[in-house]
C-alpha cells in the first residue's frame, strides 16, 4: 500500500508517519519509484503501537522510540528487555527538601528489606518512589507513606500477574512487546481501575452528609 492508504487504515496522518519514519520509530517502505514506497500489513501494526504508547500512555517519542529500540533487538533475554523497558520509563523528581527525601530514602528502604525486593540504587522506580514519599511527608500526608506495605502488596500481585502474561508468550520479541505494552498502557489501566474502585469502594467506606 502506498502512504495514503497506510493513513486511511492506521489513522495517522501522512506527515506524522513520514516524522515517525525520519525518527527511526517506523521502518522504511520498500522504494517503488524516486518518491515512492510501498508499505504493508506490519507498518500497520507497528504504527498502532506507536500511537498507543504516545497517545494512551503518554509518553514522550523520544521514550518510545528507546522503547522500540529494545524491542528490535531481538538480543536480549526476556529479563534483560524487561529491565530496559523500566529504566527507559525513567523516574519522575521532585523538588523537596534534603530533610524530607532523607526520611523518604529510609522509608523506601525499609520497604524493600522487609519485602525482600532485590532493587538496584539506580533504579529510576526507587528513585520515583522517594520522591513521591518525600512529597507526600512534605505536604503533611505520611500517613499515606504509612500505608505503604499494603500498597506494596497489592503491587506484587500485580506485577506477578504481569509476568505471568509476558512468560506465555513464546518468543523473545512477543514477550519484549508485551513488557513493554503491559507495561506503558498497563500503568493507564491500573490508574482507571483504582478510580473505578475507589469510586465503588467510598460509596460504603465515607460518610455520606
Amino acid at each position: 500500500m502506498r502512504i495514503a492508504e497506510l493513513s486511511r487504515t492506521s489513522g495517522v496522518p501522512a506527515a506524522t508517519i513520514k516524522y515517525y519514519v525520519r525518527e527511526g520509530l517506523l521502518p522504511s517502505g520498500v522504494r517503488t519509484h524516486h518518491n515512492q514506497s510501498d508499505y504493508n500489513d506490519e507498518h500497520v501494526n507497528r504504527l498502532r503501537l506507536i500511537r498507543a504508547l504516545v497517545d494512551i500512555g503518554g509518553l514522550s517519542v523520544g521514550t518510545a522510540k528507546e522503547l522500540l529500540t529494545v524491542l528490535d533487538s531481538g538480543t536480549m533475554t526476556a529479563r534483560e528487555s524487561l529491565g530496559h523497558v523500566l529504566y527507559a520509563l525513567g523516574a519522575r523528581r521532585s523538588p523537596v527538601g534534603d530533610e524530607q527525601r532523607d526520611a523518604a530514602t529510609r522509608d523506601v528502604a525499609s520497604l524493600l528489606e522487609r519485602r525482600g525486593w532485590n532493587i538496584t540504587e539506580t533504579s529510576p522506580a526507587r528513585a520515583t518512589l522517594v520522591d513521591a514519599c518525600a512529597a507526600l511527608r512534605q505536604i503533611g500526608h505520611a500517613d499515606v507513606v504509612e500505608a505503604i506495605d499494603s500498597y506494596a502488596a497489592a503491587s506484587e500481585t500485580i506485577a506477578a500477574t504481569d509476568m505471568a502474561v509476558v512468560a506465555k508468550k513464546s518468543s523473545i520479541e512477543q514477550m519484549t512487546e508485551t513488557a513493554i505494552v503491559g507495561t506503558v498502557l498497563g500503568d493507564t489501566l491500573l490508574s482507571a481501575l483504582r478510580r473505578l474502585a475507589q469510586e465503588h469502594v467510598s460509596a460504603t467506606a465515607l460518610p455520606q452528609d
